[in-house]
């Protein structure tokens, strides 16, 4: 059928395999990160790098204010790491200034240790995730040979394709968390499954073709 090209393309997922860090694209979904703890725990990387300052299409202020949370009752990492179960932090991610925050949070939470964290708080979208983890793996003096990638399962593809254009000269594998309960299965039957996962080939597209245009120095009129 035809949506096995599409499942095939979006729903990437490999093996974990002894890497040298973990990205964590940004989010407040705390399967991201409690993932990404397990694998640090059994040893597949040192580091665990989670990029994330909030979603551009999300006004903060808004949030916060339907939350009924003061911009004062903001717990900043690592000044204050919550000692408290992952399941409070997650009821509470709106108390967090960042995704990378709530991440963090998690991760702690779970058991990694803060000097394995690293720490990206300034992204607002997917292509930003990417670019501002390489300036601090960069930063941090950190030669990047294999790595991997803790995302959502619809969100597979793109994280892919982002890091790898960031990160040329790695090898990304992708260990993916079902999330909303769409899944290389189950996405083309249901309403949001359709939606989210037409939306990601949309976007691997129109997204990626303005990536590539700047990398070969072309103007969007060239386009036209």
């Amino acid at each position: 059928m035809f949506y096995d090209a599409i499942t095939d393309f979006i729903f990437v997922e490999d093996l974990p395999q002894k890497a040298d860090i973990i990205f964590i694209p940004g989010s407040f979904c705390p399967e991201l990160a409690r993932h990404a703890a397990h694998l640090y725990q059994e040893a597949y990387a040192p580091y665990v790098l989670p990029s994330g300052k909030y979603s551009i299409k999300k006004d903060r202020a808004e949030q916060l204010k339907s939350s009924g949370i003061q911009d004062a009752d903001i717990r900043i990492w690592p000044e204050n790491l919550p000692d408290t179960a992952v399941h409070e932090i997650a009821e509470n991610a709106a108390l967090y200034a960042t995704e990378s925050d709530f991440l963090c949070a998690i991760l702690a939470a779970e058991g990694v240790q803060k000097q394995a964290i690293l720490r990206e708080p300034e992204a607002t979208f997917t292509w930003e995730n990417a670019i501002y983890s390489r300036r601090v793996t960069d930063q941090a003096g950190l030669t990047i040979r294999r790595a991997i990638l803790c995302c959502k399962a619809f969100h597979a593809r793109r994280c892919l394709m982002y890091y790898q254009q960031q990160f040329p000269d790695t090898e990304f594998l992708v260990c993916p968390v079902v999330v909303n309960e769409i899944s290389r299965e189950s996405w083309h039957r249901t309403r949001r499954g359709i939606d989210t996962v037409l939306g990601e080939v949309e976007r691997c597209g129109g997204q990626f073709h303005e990536i590539l245009a700047d990398a070969a120095g072309i103007s969007c009129k060239e386009w036209s």
